[in-house]
C-alpha cells in the first residue's frame, strides 16, 4: 500500500516508537494520523488526532473503530515491560498476564476490531511491533519475551486469516531502541525515527516482516542453524 493519503492509526503514540511512526507517517503523506494513548492530552505532536484508547478497554476498542472508520494501516505499537523473569520474580505471573495484555491481546482486539474497517477501505495494512526478544529470553525479559513470541505467532496467524481480503500484516522486528524501556541500558541502540521510517518503507514495499537493525537480522539469521540464538 502506499502511504501518500492514506489514513494511519498508531496506538501507543504518544512517546518514543509511537510518536516516531506518527511523525514518519505525516512525513510520507499521509492524509490523517490518529494518535492513540491512555492519555490523549499526552499526545502533543501538531497535525495528529489524539484518541483515548487503552488497548485492554473493549469499550475503548469499540469507541475507537467507531470513530475512525476511515483507517487504511494500523499499527499495533503500544506495549510494555515489566522485566521479570519466570523463576526468580515474585510476580512473575503478574508480570506475564499485564503484558500479554497489552503485548499480545491488545494487538488482537485492535486487528480484529479493525479488520472490517481495513476491508472496507480496501484492504490496507497491519503493522504488529514485535522485538528480537519474539526470538530469544533472558532471564530478567522472560515474560516479555514470552508476549513477544506469542505476538509474532499472532502476526503470523492473522496473516494467513487477512491474506483473503487483501490486508497486508506486516511483523516488525528490532532490538534495543533508544526510548524509555532500554533508559539505563548500556548498548547501541537504534533510532526509533529510523526504525519508523524503515517499517513504513516495508510496508510501501509489501514487505511481509522488517528486521530494522543488525541485531534483528543476526537472529533471525541463527534460527536454522546448529546455533541458534535461542539456545544460547
Amino acid at each position: 500500500m502506499q502511504l501518500k493519503d492514506s489514513v494511519v492509526f498508531v496506538t501507543g503514540a504518544n512517546r518514543g516508537l509511537g510518536l516516531a511512526f506518527a511523525q514518519a507517517a505525516l512525513a510520507a503523506g499521509a492524509r490523517k494520523v490518529y494518535a492513540a494513548a491512555r492519555d490523549p492530552a499526552s499526545v502533543t505532536l501538531p497535525g495528529v488526532v489524539p484518541i483515548p484508547l487503552d488497548v485492554g478497554n473493549a469499550a475503548q476498542v469499540a469507541a475507537a473503530v467507531r470513530d475512525c472508520g476511515d483507517v487504511t494501516l494500523l499499527i499495533n505499537n503500544a506495549g510494555i515491560s515489566l522485566k521479570s523473569g519466570f523463576l526468580a520474580s515474585p510476580d512473575a505471573v503478574a508480570a506475564a498476564r499485564a503484558e500479554f495484555e497489552v503485548n499480545f491481546f491488545g494487538p488482537w482486539a485492535l486487528a480484529s476490531a479493525f479488520a472490517p474497517v481495513l476491508q472496507a477501505n480496501g484492504g490496507g495494512a497491519i503493522v504488529n511491533v514485535l522485538s528480537a526478544l519474539s526470538w530469544v529470553s533472558f532471564p530478567s525479559v522472560a515474560t516479555y519475551s514470552a508476549s513477544k513470541s506469542a505476538a509474532w505467532s499472532l502476526t503470523n496467524g492473522l496473516r494467513n486469516e487477512l491474506r483473503a481480503q487483501g490486508t497486508q500484516v506486516v511483523a516488525l522486528h528490532v532490538g534495543y531502541m533508544d526510548t524509555d524501556m532500554t533508559r539505563g541500558l548500556d548498548a547501541p541502540k537504534s533510532s526509533p525515527a529510523d526504525v519508523a521510517r524503515v517499517t513504513l518503507e516495508g510496508v510501501e514495499a509489501g514487505a511481509f516482516e522488517v528486521l530494522a537493525d543488525d541485531i534483528s537480522k543476526q537472529i533471525k539469521q541463527s534460527l536454522s542453524s546448529a546455533t541458534p540464538a535461542y539456545a544460547a
